[in-house]
């Protein structure tokens, strides 16, 4: 990624922003509940599954001020902010999480956890990828564990990544969406077996919301 120095970008003032909107959190402990979300660019994972692969290179969204971003927020009546990629560790949150925090907004992440932590939430969805392992700092702090399951291997990995969290950390394992028929089966036999483990479904794609 040969995104151009920037001193704002290298201090949190300015994203990569790819797309801002009100939706409904389609996965995962909230979902179904009314949430913005800020998609930023910029991801080196490389998942072969991933639905948002024009947000890995950060040079095709513009560079926005957060103090622009954080303006069209206050025009929603809306309590939870979603911060999601691409993978936004990639880049300083702490600013655009301080100007979230000063309108008491609750303010969530979801990342691979590859990165090291800035900013502070309220909530922290942690996806592992093997491509791109996470960082013990991420997986002792993550609120809520979300395992991709593309095919068999993949619940081994899912058991490895639970035994790095803390206890207190929700479990969820998501069918690959593409292979969602073939693998769903599946994950209710290993989550009827495994009660610590609950199904998170991409419902936002059954209400053909984005």
């Amino acid at each position: 990624m040969n995104i151009a120095k920037n001193n704002n970008l290298e201090k949190g003032f300015s994203l990569p922003l790819m797309e801002a909107f009100q939706s409904v959190q389609g996965e995962g402990f909230f979902s179904g509940i009314s949430s913005y979300f800020l998609r930023i660019g910029g991801c080196d994972v490389g998942c072969h599954w991933c639905d948002v692969k024009e947000s890995w290179d950060p040079n095709l969204h513009p560079l926005t001020e957060v103090d622009k971003i954080v303006d069209d927020i206050k025009k929603y009546s809306i309590k939870i902010v979603v911060i999601t990629g691409g993978e936004p560790l990639m880049w300083n949150l702490e600013y655009l999480c301080k100007k979230l925090r000063d309108l008491n907004l609750k303010i969530h992440l979801e990342t691979s956890g590859a990165y090291n932590l800035s900013g502070e939430f309220d909530w922290i969805c942690l996806s592992p990828k093997k491509n791109l392992k996470p960082l013990n700092e991420v997986q002792l702090i993550a609120d809520e564990l979300k395992v991709i399951i593309s095919n068999k291997n993949d619940f081994k990995w899912a058991i490895d990544q639970s035994n790095k969290v803390n206890s207190d950390c929700k479990l969820y394992l998501q069918p690959e969406w593409s292979k969602k028929e073939l693998v769903l089966p599946k994950i209710i036999d290993f989550v009827s077996k495994n009660q610590n483990w609950r199904i998170s479904l991409q419902t936002h794609k059954y209400m053909n919301l984005p």
